[in-house]
């Protein structure tokens, strides 16, 4: 532990998916759409699912391993976990103390953070600044969810939108003017309706009728919710890059949430980057909510995309409404 100011940035990270896949033709099988109708929305083939049983925390776990193994920390040596979820095993305990225990780290607190697909940013604002005052060395960021846990496979307006996955990133000190330079963390209560499960909380608690009712599935005005994402996925970005003295031509490589083509199309747009500088890999994975963008920051990394000194941009916005954006110099080396 350190008691000065310094950089923080990520020093491993690692992702998981589930084996089994779910293409829109099985899709075509189960609920009124078309392989068709759901590229030309939203760009997704497909998605990975979870079988029956396996929980947030066993995802976690995968992406959780892989991270350290990058960054050659070991369990004992992780302060603090943190993870974005809102899909956690149970209501409590929480599933940062269950990924905390699997993986032996013995020396670490843990807790949740609930920010929807913006919760991954989220916990890495937070872990920087745990790591960039000197309280902790080492955090290990973990974003999941089990989306399909919470999807009502009767509404074909959202059913097709969503998958499961995890990433996380192990967050150390880093170089002057390396790591994460900046973020932004945003929201706007006013729309928290606009995407909501309304039931199994304190307010409407589970009841027969609140199941009969379908009142535990996920339920998003889908209209409003992509308004607001292409407004606010390019103007966060934008924020975050004001903190830090850069500018969009600085952008190496735009990592964003993959939520909707069209969402990530208009952001893009927004900030004048070309297709050879914006990565997705949505059409493969859905909506994974916060296994998203350490998902795609981690292929995208695999996939050579990303080399030390690259500036990247990730972006996502989520139930609340929330919405976060955070620029990394990037320090890992190539693979």
């Amino acid at each position: 532990m350190s008691s000065q100011i310094r950089n923080a940035g990520i020093i491993g990270i690692g992702s998981f998916a589930p084996p089994r896949i779910l293409t829109n033709s099985d899709l075509e099988k189960i609920v009124d759409t078309t392989n068709e109708w759901i590229v030309t929305r939203t760009g997704i083939h497909e998605r990975h699912i979870v079988d029956p049983g396996v929980a947030a925390s066993d995802l976690g776990f995968e992406a959780a391993m892989r991270a350290l193994d990058s960054s050659g920390v070991p369990a004992e040596k992780i302060d603090l976990v943190i993870c974005a979820t809102v899909t956690g095993d149970m209501i409590f305990p929480s599933t940062s103390c269950l990924i905390q225990d699997r993986i032996g780290a013995v020396n670490a607190g843990a807790f949740d953070l609930q920010a929807g697909c913006s919760g991954w940013v989220y916990a890495l604002s937070t872990a920087s600044q745990y790591v960039k005052s000197g309280v902790y060395d080492h955090v290990l960021v973990v974003g999941v969810d089990i989306l399909t846990s919470i999807t009502d496979w009767t509404d074909r307006s959202t059913c097709v939108l969503f998958g499961d996955g995890s990433g996380a990133a192990v967050v150390g000190p880093v170089g002057d003017c390396d790591g994460v330079l900046a973020t932004h963390l945003g929201s706007n209560g006013a729309g928290a309706e606009l995407l909501k499960i309304e039931a199994g909380g304190s307010k409407l608690r589970t009841s027969e009728d609140t199941v009969k009712n379908r009142q535990h599935y996920i339920k998003m005005e889908g209209r409003e919710v992509y308004k607001f994402a292409v407004k606010i996925m390019g103007e966060a970005s934008i924020q975050a890059l004001e903190r830090c003295g850069l500018t969009p031509e600085d952008v190496d490589l735009f990592v964003p949430h993959q939520a909707n083509i069209r969402i990530i199309d208009a952001a893009a747009h927004r900030l004048k980057l070309p297709p050879e500088k914006v990565f997705i890999n949505g059409d493969k994975y859905g909506n994974t909510s916060a296994g998203s963008i350490p998902i795609a920051l981690d292929e995208a990394y695999r996939a050579g995309r990303i080399k030390p000194g690259d500036v990247i941009v990730t972006v996502g916005f989520g139930a609340g409404l929330t919405y976060a954006a955070a620029v990394i110099k990037w320090t890992m080396p190539q693979l």
